[in-house]
């Protein structure tokens, strides 16, 4: 059977996501807040929904890539929300909202609707998401779970059942916590490299396969080096969400607050919005060592 799919949300990662269903050939129907970014994707062969429901209700699978939890809730349980559409089996929410949301999300769907939640959030940026090379991990019901895999199969290198539903967020901020703070670490040891007289262009050659390497190093230290900002490759805002949603989770998470206090730094500056490499400016305007 080809799964008929829905896409609401058609931003940095949903559109190049969306795209890669159309080029594996699946029924794909598309909804956007912004009607004008759901224009390329009616150019390429996919239908435009006039609501979520109406979409829901076209669908065997709803995908969601939205902000936030407040963005979620607004789509999926507001007027002519996802909800309201009663056709679709499974709904797959790849954005990153507290655990406990998606938990009370999903039984509230389920019970108005009949449909599976998956809470799917992934990991690997916009280059993953248009390579089709992103982590995604999964919570919810197995069966649900296993139905969404040769689907996930076009978007990702790798597609882990973590557990019940809300086991995908969690490992989520897991994820974040290593990301977040392993990117305020290379833009400190960028400026770093700056103010000692070291070229930083020279840093992802020069640690190439040693203990300091990382895929969060090779793409991001250029980008900080080059004071490359622009197309983002994922914002600091973003970030600040997602760590304060596990500060917020864990307790004292002394690594965590100090990324924190960085990126809050720079979206204080006004950064926020651009690519999370721009957070390097926070320590080249701490200005050299006294």
């Amino acid at each position: 059977m080809t799964e008929r799919i829905g896409f609401i949300g058609l931003g940095l990662m949903g559109a190049p996501m969306a795209g890669r269903l159309i080029d594996a050939g699946y029924p794909l129907t598309v909804w956007n807040r912004s009607p004008e970014k759901a224009a390329p994707f009616a150019a390429r062969g996919a239908k435009v929904a006039e609501s979520p429901a109406a979409l829901a209700a076209a669908v065997d699978i709803v995908m969601l890539n939205l902000m936030d939890a407040k963005a979620v809730e607004a789509v999926v349980f507001g007027p002519e929300g996802v909800a309201e559409g009663k056709g679709a089996a499974i709904l797959a929410d790849f954005g990153t909202i507290p655990p406990e949301a998606t938990r009370a999300f999903g039984a509230r769907l389920k019970a108005l609707s009949g449909m599976d939640w998956v809470d799917c959030p992934v990991s690997g940026g916009a280059p993953g998401a248009a390579a089709g090379t992103l982590a995604i991990m999964a919570g919810g019901e197995a069966a649900a779970a296993e139905r969404l895999r040769p689907v996930m199969a076009h978007l990702s290198a790798r597609y882990t059942h973590m557990g019940g539903p809300g086991a995908g967020q969690a490992t989520k901020l897991v994820n974040q916590i290593i990301a977040g703070c392993t990117m305020a670490v290379v833009a400190e040891a960028v400026a770093f490299a700056e103010r000692t007289g070291v070229d930083p262009a020279l840093l992802t050659e020069a640690l190439a396969g040693g203990f300091a390497d990382s895929r969060p190093f090779q793409i991001f230290a250029p980008r900080m080096a080059a004071r490359t900002y622009d197309p983002p490759l994922g914002a600091t805002d973003t970030m600040i969400k997602d760590l304060t949603e596990v500060e917020r989770a864990g307790g004292a998470l002394p690594m965590v607050a100090a990324a924190l206090a960085a990126m809050r730094s720079s979206s204080a500056a006004g950064d926020g919005a651009r690519d999370i490499a721009a957070i390097v400016e926070v320590w080249r305007r701490a200005g050299p060592p006294a």
